[in-house]
């Protein structure tokens, strides 16, 4: 595991110690299934990248201090046919915070919202689905096999869907052993090198033939409509965008043309 996701594994372990107790009565919010294409777009809202600094500063929807919108940005995402929309709650790195998933998921109830994050307790997942989220992020490399599993067991006890994430090879086949199991995963290949922060833009193609017959999530570094096709001939289904879609005047636009741009290749 990297230094960086050391660092965010403690400071989210943290952060889970102080989670609540939760009843069923908290789970109130329903569950908003996938609705999938030929290919689909996961949308992403972050105030802020450690690789790339504040994001959408610029954007007609942020004011004049950078405080977002985020019900103008989730609806325009909407717009677009984002197929779920993705929310940084993490707070030290990525300025998130958990009401920013709460005001997304008041603001498009139809669309599937991911909670976005470095969890590593089950608790974490209840937490989000109590939010109202209908999905989580978790990633492969923080967690040991136990803690996975019954992670995932919560996530899918609650209806919700799983975007798990790989860095590696080694992750990645790990990552498939858990199909199968009575509840939607995605998998999804993140191109972030998490020592450097910088994107390797080959580690698509080079993990390209070790995917699994699954629904394969490209993430990181999508910024235009030409990565979008690129990424889905070599047979990834999604994109998971967020800074690109966070610097554009018109990410509706943007993300219609990245959807229609990989259905092209798909089709």
């Amino acid at each position: 595991m990297s230094d960086f996701l050391k660092s965010m594994a403690k400071s989210s372990a943290a952060r889970a110690a102080q989670v609540p107790s939760f009843t069923d009565a908290d789970f109130d919010k329903p569950v908003v299934p996938l609705s999938l294409g030929t290919f689909d777009v996961i949308a992403e809202i972050k105030h802020r990248s450690p690789a790339e600094g504040r994001l959408g500063c610029q954007s007609p929807y942020f004011d004049s201090k950078g405080a977002s919108h985020l019900n103008s940005r989730a609806r325009a995402y909407t717009a677009g046919g984002a197929a779920a929309i993705s929310v940084l709650t993490e707070p030290g790195r990525f300025d998130g915070e958990l009401s920013h998933l709460t005001d997304v998921v008041a603001a498009v109830p139809d669309t599937p919202v991911i909670r976005k994050d470095f969890l590593v307790e089950p608790d974490q997942v209840l937490e989000a689905r109590a939010a109202g989220a209908s999905g989580v992020l978790l990633i492969a490399t923080m967690l040991d096999d136990a803690k996975l599993e019954s992670m995932l067991d919560c996530a899918f006890e609650h209806g919700m869907f799983v975007l798990l994430e790989s860095f590696d090879e080694v992750d990645l086949r790990r990552s498939a052993r858990y199909l199968g199991r009575d509840g939607q995963l995605l998998i999804g290949v993140n191109t972030r090198n998490l020592r450097t922060l910088d994107v390797d833009t080959e580690r698509l193609e080079r993990m390209a033939p070790l995917l699994p017959d699954a629904i394969c999530v490209a993430e990181s570094g999508l910024r235009l409509p030409e990565d979008t096709a690129r990424v889905a001939g070599l047979g990834y289904g999604m994109g998971l965008v967020g800074a690109a879609l966070m610097r554009s005047d018109d990410p509706t636009a943007l993300i219609a043309g990245m959807r229609e741009a990989g259905a092209a290749v798909c089709s």
